[in-house]
């Protein structure tokens, strides 16, 4: 279906992520811990989709999503967050759920939002 970019510092939580977009039809799965890795992910592999969460280690989701986007043009993003409040810049089309992690929503924005 399409190439995604899971962006969370919890491993244990990127797993689970990374497995349920798998599961729901991902092609490939990229993943990093922090906003700089992030971008350089994207550069080496465009991602059709973003999972991000909002606070990382080392900066945010939601710069990193900024500076991927800036880069590489629109990419649909959901940020799943402990923190939705903090998400900012967050503007639509940009989905924000809260954790603890709901997989049928996960699951069902990432299947409104993959490109085919």
């Amino acid at each position: 279906m399409c190439h995604v970019l899971v962006i969370e510092d919890d491993f244990l939580i990127a797993d689970y992520i990374v497995q349920l977009v798998e599961d729901a039809g991902a092609t490939s799965v990229a993943q990093a811990v922090s906003q700089q890795e992030a971008v350089e992910e994207a550069r080496r592999h465009r991602p059709a989709l973003i999972l991000s969460d909002v606070k990382l280690s080392e900066g945010t989701g939601p710069l990193a999503v900024r500076d991927i986007t800036a880069e590489h043009g629109p990419i649909p993003t959901i940020f799943v967050t402990g923190t939705p409040e903090d998400c900012e810049p967050c503007e639509p089309p940009a989905v924000v759920l809260g954790k603890p992690i709901d997989e049928r929503e996960v699951v069902r924005h990432f299947r409104a939002l993959a490109p085919a």
